[in-house]
């Protein structure tokens, strides 16, 4: 635990100034500080109003993932929210179901938001503020529910001035996807409480956390100024990720495949270049991509032995193809076939990786196209191949 706590140490002393800490407690809000780049992902910062909120010691939680809030009534599918969220480096706000120390839970309102450096854009923490939901639920007339009870055992009265909301789940025999429950998980045999249904965060509530947030990332930004590190709740280098050799622009401009170039030697291994074939097929704008991580089409039911494979491929420099399940913008899912080569150039280092995507439906339907979906693919890999080389030529580049 020793190892631990001087990584948590370093992962403060490495962006902040030394008093960060003090500033940190000072605040009266409800949050913890994760570090992405510490194996497990464990929080290194947890606030007095967190701790009394969840009933634990700093000891207990610090160094630990925050999934110990967790327990057996927390909807598996917003968890999967968050950790895509935090897998994209991006903000979430949602209503979560978690538990105190002593085993009883309430709803809050959770939301997290990454800090990057703005020296390379790299992710370093992500702040994420609970704020108790403490009005009741809202009960939709048109929602179907069967089996509905209400437990007022001696939680009811300590949870209201927890700050909770305290109604049950709608319990089924039949479990649906947004209600992760079981009777087992419902009920508290020693205290009589009950895990309740879903709430909504108000408006109030909802502003009360955009504001922690704020409030959490001016102290960060200024005790990081204080380091002479410049860190910020958006990737400010975004705008610098995108190629700007205009002679390679214009030959990955003819190339009428969908694909997409990725810089192995940036954090995350972001994308910097995106057809128009590309954007079309998943839906999304240029600004929407040009910076995301790698990979980013991958989803929950993206099988992680094929993430692997890709990894391992990028890792040792080599091609690979794999059949990949991936997801639009609009959430709707397509078999990917996709085709990942270096790209190296005219001095002969890997300067890009290329991904070259082909839907599946329409890789099967070669109605008057010459060349297979294979050959297709192969084709664009080669035509960038040649884009990157003669531009580094004429460029002098060797990089």
């Amino acid at each position: 635990m020793e190892s631990q706590s001087k990584l948590i140490e370093k992962s403060f002393n490495e962006h902040y100034s030394n008093w960060v800490y003090e500033a940190l407690d000072e605040l009266p809000e409800n949050f913890t500080i994760t570090d992405p780049c510490i194996s497990g992902h464990p929080i290194v910062f947890a606030s007095r109003g967190c701790l009394r909120m969840f009933g634990y010691s700093k000891e207990e939680v610090v160094g630990r993932n925050g999934r110990m809030f967790q327990g057996k009534g927390t909807c598996r599918q917003t968890v999967m929210q968050i950790r895509e969220a935090i897998r994209e480096e991006k903000s979430i706000e949602v209503n979560l179901l978690n538990y105190r120390k002593d085993g009883t839970p309430f709803w809050m309102l959770f939301r997290m938001s990454p800090v990057f450096s703005e020296e390379d854009g790299k992710a370093i923490n992500f702040v994420a503020v609970q704020v108790p939901i403490l009005r009741k639920p809202r009960h939709s007339r048109s929602e179907h529910r069967r089996n509905e009870f209400c437990l007022c055992g001696d939680g009811f009265s300590r949870e209201i001035l927890l700050g909770s909301c305290r109604r049950e789940v709608c319990l089924d025999s039949v479990v649906e996807p947004n209600h992760c429950m079981s009777m087992d998980s419902v009920l508290d045999a020693d205290r009589g409480v009950e895990v309740e249904e879903s709430c909504e965060a108000s408006e109030p509530e909802k502003q009360k956390a955009t504001n922690a947030i704020n409030n959490i990332l001016s102290v960060l930004t200024q005790y990081g100024a204080l380091r002479k590190k410049s860190v910020s709740g958006r990737r400010c280098s975004m705008e610098r990720i995108g190629l700007t050799n205009s002679v390679l622009l214009t030959s990955l401009g003819r190339i009428k495949q969908s694909f997409v170039l990725i810089d192995p030697h940036l954090p995350n291994m972001p994308i910097v270049y995106a057809s128009e074939s590309f954007l079309k097929l998943t839906g999304y704008s240029r600004h929407e991509v040009l910076g995301r991580r790698h990979r980013f089409l991958s989803g929950s039911e993206t099988d992680s032995f094929t993430l692997l494979q890709i990894d391992e491929c990028i890792q040792n420099r080599k091609p690979c193809k794999v059949r990949v399940l991936d997801f639009r913008k609009d959430t709707t899912s397509f078999w990917n076939q996709l085709h990942i080569s270096p790209l190296r150039n005219a001095s002969g280092k890997v300067a890009y990786f290329i991904e070259v995507h082909m839907e599946e439906a329409y890789a099967n339907d070669q109605d008057g196209e010459k060349l297979n979906p294979e050959m297709r693919q192969l084709g664009a890999i080669a035509a960038a191949k040649v884009a990157l080389r003669s531009a580094t030529m004429g460029a002098g580049s060797s990089t």
